[in-house]
């Protein structure tokens, strides 16, 4: 059934249709002057179906992931925007799909869960989102909301290293966000992990090192980012032991960053420039941390034993089996 658009309306009506991805409210439908019974008779007619309360989509049909963005958005009301996995989604820190669509509204505000939309609410709204299409929680604001769902505080500083080194999201825009909403949950791991990220830790690899070889297994914590000179340049190496009087080094080569051509030769200086010095060496990717921490573990305590230092370690969940 073709709509009877007046023309003066018509350009607003086809830049909202192709926005919304032919969604829209009762509301927008009644301002185009398309009646109640107009809408009741198309969804009879099975032309177009009810979304949510006061949300109708323009055809029938399964909706593609971009309408029940838009229908969520709209269900939930102005201002509202992405956030949590939905937010992470859009960033493309996650695979999308058609799951449950996260929205965030101004606290106070009334609109319930429906099917298909969460929705959370924010004291410090104002602070959170940015300018972009669809609408979403800036992406520090996402590390944190993704962090502070967690059901625990250490799930929660692991989120948080996880998906802000992955993603590089810097430490100074995370801290600002905490500082903005200071209501938010497991306040002190975030702090701590935030911390962390301000101490160097710059990809998941490095993250997940810390978490799952030092931290699960009592190893004293490197210093990242530790600057050296290497044949008169000034070089980075990933975890440096010095500060335990250990002459011990780890590198954490990540495949993406290690394989060009001025990369591998800037690592085989710092390899020699090493050997020169007397300072032990360990090299470790991301099948490595990922797969067998435990074995990383003992490879780096027993260098660290050879070299003087006897203190207490862990075991580790993976390390006392099932």
């Amino acid at each position: 059934m073709p709509l009877d658009i007046r023309e003066p309306d018509l350009a607003e009506w086809e830049l909202l249709n192709r926005s919304q991805h032919a969604v829209f409210t009762r509301k927008q439908l009644r301002s185009f002057g398309i009646s109640h019974d107009t809408v009741r008779a198309n969804i009879r007619a099975n032309r177009w179906q009810r979304v949510h309360r006061g949300v109708i989509a323009l055809f029938s049909g399964p909706l593609p992931r971009d309408a029940k963005i838009s229908a969520a958005l709209l269900y939930a009301g102005l201002p509202a925007v992405l956030s949590h996995q939905t937010a992470a989604q859009e960033w493309g820190w996650l695979p999308k799909d058609d799951g449950t669509i996260h929205t965030t509204v101004p606290y106070g505000t009334s609109v319930m869960p429906q099917e298909g939309v969460l929705v959370h609410r924010s004291r410090a709204f104002r602070h959170i989102v940015v300018a972009h299409e669809p609408p979403r929680t800036s992406r520090a604001d996402t590390v944190v909301d993704l962090a502070a769902a967690e059901l625990n505080e250490a799930a929660a500083e692991r989120t948080l290293l996880t998906v802000a080194a992955a993603n590089r999201v810097p430490a100074d825009e995370i801290r600002a966000r905490l500082a903005a909403r200071p209501a938010y949950r497991y306040g002190a791991a975030l702090d701590r992990a935030v911390r962390l990220l301000g101490e160097g830790l710059t990809s998941m690899l490095e993250a997940r090192y810390f978490l799952d070889v030092e931290q699960a297994h009592g190893i004293p914590r490197a210093r990242r980012q530790v600057p050296v000179s290497v044949f008169g340049r000034k070089l980075l190496e990933d975890c440096s032991y010095e500060d335990l009087g250990i002459s011990l080094i780890i590198r954490l080569d990540g495949r993406a960053y290690h394989s060009d051509t001025e990369t591998a030769f800037r690592d085989r200086k710092r390899d020699n420039a090493a050997e020169l010095s007397g300072t032990a060496r360990l090299v470790y990717g991301w099948q490595d941390v990922d797969r067998n921490p435990c074995s990383v573990a003992r490879e780096v305590v027993a260098v660290l034993r050879r070299e003087g230092w006897n203190g207490p370690t862990l075991r580790c969940r993976k390390c006392l089996g099932p």
